[in-house]
């Protein structure tokens, strides 16, 4: 979604794909990551009445950093004169989506850096007040709107824009899924397609008034958070067989490093080139999975798990 997204912005399939895919494929993205990693720190705290902060943390990194350092490096290498070192630092650092001064070429950093500012401070809050895990979580669903209003009514710019607490409404709808996932009840067909629609037709809501702006979010932002914290909860209990196609399957595991280069090929300065190169980034998400992430993640496996280790499932395994 992103990267067709990012295609339609700059006019190449904007009649088949609307731009906001892009924005509503990070959105999801956060959503899933809330709950993937929220479930992954409650299992951890049912077994062992604590979480690892240690083996959370280096499990993080082995899962993130190297692909991106990897990126990094050869975009620093190709488009040194166009990066500044406060730029290189801001994405080593994963602050980039407080740089708003940041190149092109890492113009989609800034989703990085939510997820690690996010996995920096979630961890440690469900360790320290695991049984007021809910109450944070519904206090910043809350907060978020608030935060985004005044951010407007203040005419505030610059990188605060782009910090977590925007975007925090979107995690923490994934984490409380996580949390009541196995009290909630089934999630029919009809239901799912109505949080479909609902996705779909309120993305195209224009927040072009004051009040508008004030509707979009307190109202329509925290129903497409919730219609699609409830199409990921559908598609767990009733598992569609074109999901776990192989090929959608693959899509998934290398989806990682699709995303960090996709921008190299998919943006304002290369859409000219058409589709073609929807190839490169393809070819370059595959490399970067199985030459660096595979063997990452293998040894990351020998360093965190323990001797009398219990079987985990497979996604979170791969998490």
């Amino acid at each position: 979604m992103v990267v067709l997204g990012h295609m339609a912005r700059w006019g190449h399939i904007s009649p088949v794909v609307p731009q906001y895919a892009g924005s509503l494929g990070v959105r999801i993205f956060f959503v899933l990551s809330g709950y993937l990693i929220t479930g992954l720190l409650l299992q951890e705290y049912d077994r062992t009445a604590t979480v690892s902060l240690r083996n959370f943390y280096i499990r993080r990194a082995f899962r993130i950093f190297p692909a991106a350092f990897a990126f990094f490096i050869c975009v620093g290498i190709l488009y040194w004169r166009q990066i500044s070192w406060y730029h290189m630092a801001a994405a080593f650092l994963y602050v980039a989506n407080m740089d708003d001064t940041r190149p092109w070429i890492f113009g989609h950093l800034w989703s990085l850096g939510i997820e690690e500012q996010f996995y920096l401070l979630w961890p440690w809050a469900v360790k320290k007040w695991h049984n007021h895990r809910a109450a944070i979580l519904i206090g910043a669903s809350l907060a978020t709107p608030i935060f985004h209003a005044g951010l407007y009514a203040l005419k505030i710019r610059g990188g605060i824009t782009g910090s977590l607490p925007v975007f925090a409404d979107q995690l923490a709808i994934g984490c409380l899924l996580a949390v009541f996932a196995s009290r909630l009840p089934k999630v029919s067909k009809s239901l799912a397609l109505g949080m479909f629609v609902a996705v779909i037709l309120i993305s195209y809501f224009p927040g072009n008034t004051p009040l508008r702006t004030l509707f979009n979010l307190f109202l329509l932002q925290p129903l497409v958070n919730i219609s699609v914290a409830g199409l990921v909860l559908h598609v767990i209990q009733s598992p569609y067989r074109w999901l776990n196609w192989g090929p959608v399957s693959w899509l998934g595991r290398i989806s990682y490093s699709l995303y960090l280069w996709q921008e190299l090929f998919c943006s304002n300065r290369t859409i000219h080139f058409g589709y073609s190169l929807i190839v490169p980034a393809l070819l370059c998400a595959t490399l970067s999975y199985y030459v660096i992430e595979q063997p990452m993640l293998r040894l990351r496996d020998r360093i965190t798990r323990p001797k009398a280790a219990q079987p985990i499932a497979a996604s979170a395994a791969a998490a």
